[in-house]
């Protein structure tokens, strides 16, 4: 029995690894833009996810403002430094009054921009001085706008809107939101 084969012949081999190694340089090429198209998406969606996380907690503070099961004196929100910074109380234990930032248990809390970190104190009752903790870790977001506007509504409880825009530590991924809470007891 007489079996005819045959193979690739030399030219056949050269050609196909010409053309092999011509699609994996290129797959070389792309592969670290594509590394670093997915980096800049992650690091996009990290600092995106680090301001609205900024944004509800803040969202649900402004909605407690002004809360009080009494008699409560001063006013439940104030917005300074054309809304970069905010004061609010409201009464966290009921007793039917503010406790006052000398108590132990101070009701009021203040927010401000400081520079490009987003700062937050309690028993803040100005904007200046010392002792505020910052809530944007500077390591890994840079906060270039915190604002809230107080919209007034016609028998209604005042819209606040919180802006916030940031961006990762390097200066790209740039993001912008806007946040829309109710302010119930204001």
């Amino acid at each position: 029995m007489q079996l005819n084969q045959q193979g690739f012949t030399l030219l056949e081999t050269l050609i196909a690894m010409a053309l092999s190694s011509m699609v994996l340089l290129g797959a070389g090429r792309l592969f670290p833009v594509l590394q670093r198209a997915v980096l800049q998406q992650y690091q996009k969606e990290t600092v995106q996810e680090s301001l609205w996380q900024l944004a509800f907690s803040l969202g649900k503070q402004l909605q407690r403002a002004g809360y009080c099961h009494g008699n409560c004196s001063g006013q439940g929100l104030v917005l300074s430094k054309g809304g970069e910074c905010v004061l609010l109380q409201w009464d966290n234990n009921s007793n039917g009054r503010w406790e006052p930032s000398s108590h132990t248990e101070t009701e009021q809390t203040g927010f401000r921009l400081n520079g490009t970190d987003l700062e937050a104190s309690r028993g803040a009752t100005r904007c200046e001085g010392g002792g505020w903790e910052k809530l944007s870790d500077p390591a890994m977001l840079v906060v270039e706008k915190f604002m809230v506007t107080r919209l007034a509504r016609h028998g209604m409880s005042p819209l606040l809107i919180i802006d916030l825009s940031g961006g990762s530590k390097n200066g790209q991924n740039p993001v912008s939101l806007r946040h829309t809470v109710v302010g119930y007891n204001l």
